[in-house]
């Protein structure tokens, strides 16, 4: 019903800029949240940055001040703006959305993931 397909990662060193980015389409009348997790080789897939369903936003600590969440409503696109890249920053991102999709003549609220893109950051 929904893909979400995520772009933008890649090799980058330590201090350099990448952009993230998630586009959902299908059936899709309303998002509620959408954001982006990461996750590293051993490590649990943590929050990175999201919009709420209410509209406002969250920052794991670790990106804040360095990364930027944003979306472009009408092409159905979150971004992710990284800059000032730490090793540490290396992961698999994942795009994640709670999204109201209609289903027949109703509508139903369902979570969806993209199928990740590596970040890697070199020292």
């Amino acid at each position: 019903q929904v893909q979400l397909v995520e772009s933008g990662g890649g090799l980058v060193q330590a201090g350099g800029s990448l952009r993230l980015s998630c586009a959902a389409s299908g059936n899709i009348f309303m998002f509620n949240a959408m954001g982006w997790y990461r996750q590293a080789p051993g490590k649990q897939r943590e929050l990175v940055a999201e919009f709420t369903s209410g509209g406002s936003t969250n920052y794991a600590d670790s990106v804040k001040g360095r990364f930027t969440i944003s979306r472009d409503n009408a092409k159905n696109t979150v971004y992710l703006q990284m800059i000032s890249l730490k090793p540490e920053d290396t992961a698999v991102y994942y795009c994640n959305a709670h999204i109201t999709v209609n289903v027949g003549v109703s509508r139903r609220l369902y979570a969806y993931w993209g199928q990740g893109t590596q970040v890697t950051v070199s020292s």
